[in-house]
């Protein structure tokens, strides 16, 4: 940097509110903004020479230091100014000011704003009677202009808006935003502006143009020259279309029913829209383009150019993983093959592995390992429904979609348990409307043979627990459905006031159990009917979440969630729920204080269980068929740029916990009872940081434990020995090795919580 440069390292406006800050300091210009300090970094490593700045050979990585720029600085004020004015500001001034110590400038802009001008009268005026009515029927109804509100420009260009999306949706593919003006009248008024809306008609028509759709071609084209087959053209008499493919891998019929601009009607600028989405929505297309040529008589010719992406790829994916004392990793690779049968289906090959080592185990590193898990699926999606009878299936909505999937899963946890998981599942997804989407599952099948360790299962049965043993070291079959319906899931996002729902249930057994009652199974030494050689599972659970989220303005909201759920079994397993259909509480998307499948059920404390069996049951047996979970959360902002991206806060409190239905030799008050529930609910609090990267968000949540309902009385209430941590933690090492205690639950993932 030369002696006479300087380096912008702080901007700040002054004498606005917080949203209308905000939103101005996007008009400052990005010459004079401060840098990211990672970029800056990356641009200096590899750009300077001797302390200074390279003339040639500059490597374009990072981001180049922002030297001060006095013609940026008042072009930054101007255009600040002239925001403030379409806001209602119209005597709005900015004054930018300048300080530089030691080569860093720091720049300064001081709004004044004055009295906001408010809106007087509202005159329409329309040419065509036509457009008139499409006007004052489906624009004027929802206008946000009003008289006595402040003025805003943004409502004039909403207007402008919605009057062209309305036009275009009703057949005037010609119509342009530019036929409305607008007049602004403070003559003479005090902080008073009339406004006059003017829509003229084209300058050599006396009225605007509806068009309808003649011929369309739906155009499939080779990425690439060297794909390019002996292409076929056809005519199809359902969809009116003229079909070609140079591919000669696609058939027309399951991708035309998303060609939504058809032969016949009117042009429609919403059907445009859909059509790009859900054809890009079936995952086949790297590219859509739609075009048009005019025709005499008012009538268009649309033509539907595709890009097939590439048939096969491939995905590599891996994460590390530690709490507690507890680290491991997961690989996992994806293997994808789209349009297997010409229609834009996908087949996806998936395989993980994942293992956890314990570090307060002895020996080497082969001796420390806790657990093995290894995954294989295979999943077939097709962007329709298919069913044996015939269904509707338009998508307007979004792409429905018919999965067949099928996986195995092979785990072990060392000297304890091996469990073998085979199940396979055909599902339906289809959207109601924008925010209703409906799954349904018709058919789950699955076979599980879980195992103890003999001498692990020995240590059990010495000890009482003889249902465990019954519930875990077993093989079972089970035939199923499932359903779930989710409202609200595309807000999730967004910033503003909404509820969001989601409900499921899981049922297995129904049918055969109405089989078994008609014909003799045969039966097991403890009574279970049996189906192919194995008992048959006989289960109902049921989830709710339900989620309250209020806008506060800005980059502020509150968060309130309530999440339930309660899985039954009965009939043919009815003293245990499984350990795959339990649920379990803790964890990075629960109560934050706790570490997944670390807290209840109810009160159960780990103490009653022999030092030898509880590194074994660790995981194993904090499990419930109740569970009762609530949250609240204030997200807020921090820092605007925060190396490149936006810094966001969240303080939070959890609270909650599982149980078991039925009293067990296994989680010594554990059991839910009405009179007891309400003083075993864990809660704890904590802070979280969110860098928000536009494309996702990474989180770092630290959990407190507030009140632990392992422990009696006024002892749940562990928030008090925080201060003398040390001696409360080696108290309870004694008692409960080797679990050791922990105030602090830090969370690291992908997403937010909810």
């Amino acid at each position: 940097m030369e002696d006479h440069q300087a380096l912008v390292t702080d901007i700040d406006i002054h004498g606005l509110t917080p949203e209308l800050k905000e939103s101005t300091q996007l008009y400052v210009a990005n010459e004079i903004r401060p840098n990211s300090p990672l970029y800056l970094t990356i641009y200096n490593l590899f750009n300077t020479r001797d302390g200074r700045y390279k003339t040639e050979r500059i490597k374009n990585v990072g981001e180049a230091p922002h030297i001060l720029d006095s013609a940026m600085v008042e072009l930054s004020a101007n255009q600040i100014q002239r925001y403030l004015q379409t806001k209602g500001y119209f005597n709005a001034k900015v004054q930018p000011s300048i300080e530089i110590r030691k080569k860093k400038a720091q720049i300064d802009f001081d709004a004044i704003l004055g009295e906001p001008y408010v809106i007087g009268d509202i005159s329409r005026q329309v040419a065509d009677p036509k457009v008139t009515a499409i006007y004052n029927d489906k624009v004027v109804p929802k206008s946000s202009l009003r008289t006595g509100k402040q003025y805003d420009a943004a409502d004039l260009y909403a207007e402008r808006e919605n009057l062209y999306n309305e036009m275009r949706e009703n057949g005037y593919y010609d119509y342009l935003r530019q036929y409305m003006r607008v007049g602004l009248d403070t003559l003479g008024k005090a902080q008073l502006a009339d406004l006059k809306l003017q829509v003229s008609n084209p300058d050599d028509s006396a009225k605007h143009q509806v068009y309808t759709i003649d011929d369309v071609y739906f155009r499939i084209e080779a990425a690439e020259p060297g794909l390019k087959r002996n292409e076929t053209a056809s005519y199809d008499s359902l969809f009116k279309m003229q079909y070609t493919d140079e591919t000669l891998r696609f058939k027309l019929r399951p991708l035309a029913r998303y060609a939504y601009l058809r032969s016949g009607q009117l042009y429609n600028s919403k059907n445009e829209e859909l059509s790009y989405d859900r054809l890009y929505e079936t995952n086949g297309f790297r590219s859509v383009k739609i075009n048009y040529e005019k025709k005499d008589s008012a009538k268009l010719d649309v033509y539907y150019n595709l890009i097939p992406r590439a048939a096969m790829s491939n995905q590599i994916e891996g994460e590390y993983t530690f709490s507690s004392g507890m680290s491991g990793f997961n690989i996992g690779n994806t293997f994808s093959h789209r349009n297997v049968f010409g229609g834009s289906e996908t087949i996806e090959v998936k395989l993980r592995y994942g293992v956890l080592f314990d570090t307060r185990l002895p020996g080497s590193l082969a001796d420390k390992i806790f657990n093995n898990d290894l995954q294989f699926g295979v999943n077939v999606s097709f962007p329709r429904i298919l069913t044996p009878f015939r269904v509707r299936s338009v998508g307007r909505y979004g792409i429905p979609r018919t999965t067949f999937s099928s996986s195995l899963q092979l785990f072990f946890q060392d000297q304890t348990y091996a469990n073998r998981y085979f199940i396979n599942s055909l599902n339906y997804m289809w959207y109601q409307s924008s925010n209703m989407l409906h799954s349904l599952t018709p058919v789950v099948i699955e076979y599980r043979d879980g195992r103890l360790n003999e001498d692990f299962r020995q240590k059990l049965l010495e000890e009482g627990y003889q249902l465990y043993v019954e519930s875990n070291h077993r093989q079972y079959f089970g035939l199923g459905a499932q359903y779930a319906f989710t409202y609200n899931a595309p807000r999730l996002t967004r910033k503003e006031t909404f509820n969001y729902f989601r409900g499921g249930i899981d049922m297995s057994g129904n049918i055969l159990g109405l089989i078994s009652n008609m014909v003799n199974f045969k039966e097991n030494d403890n009574g279970e009917k049996l189906l192919f050689g194995v008992p048959f599972l006989q289960y109902v659970k049921g989830e709710v979440d339900y989620r309250w989220y209020k806008f506060l303005g800005g980059n502020k909201q509150f968060v309130l969630r309530f999440n339930s759920g309660l899985a039954l079994p009965y009939g043919n397993n009815s003293r245990l729920m499984i350990f795959e259909k339990s649920f379990f509480a803790g964890g990075m998307n629960g109560i934050r204080a706790w570490q997944a499948r670390t807290l209840g059920p109810g009160g159960y404390n780990r103490e009653v269980v022999r030092e030898e069996l509880r590194v074994n049951l660790r995981n194993l047996d904090q499990l419930g068929e109740i569970k009762i979970e609530t949250n609240a959360e204030y997200r807020f902002r921090l820092l605007n740029n925060f190396f490149g991206a936006k810094l966001n806060g969240a303080t939070f409190v959890d609270a909650g916990n599982i149980w078991n239905l039925k009293e067990n030799n296994i989680n010594l008050d554990g059991e839910f009872k009405f009179n007891k529930f309400l003083s075993q609910i864990a809660i704890g609090t904590g802070f979280g940081l969110r860098v928000d990267m536009d494309y996702f968000i990474i989180r770092l949540d630290a959990g407190l434990k507030v009140k632990d309902p392992q422990f009696k009385g006024k002892e749940q209430w562990v928030i008090r020995r925080l201060f003398n941590a040390k001696e409360f933690k080696q108290i309870y090492y004694d008692a409960h090795k080797p679990d050791r205690y922990n105030f602090i639950q830090y969370n690291f993932g992908v997403g937010m919580p909810f």
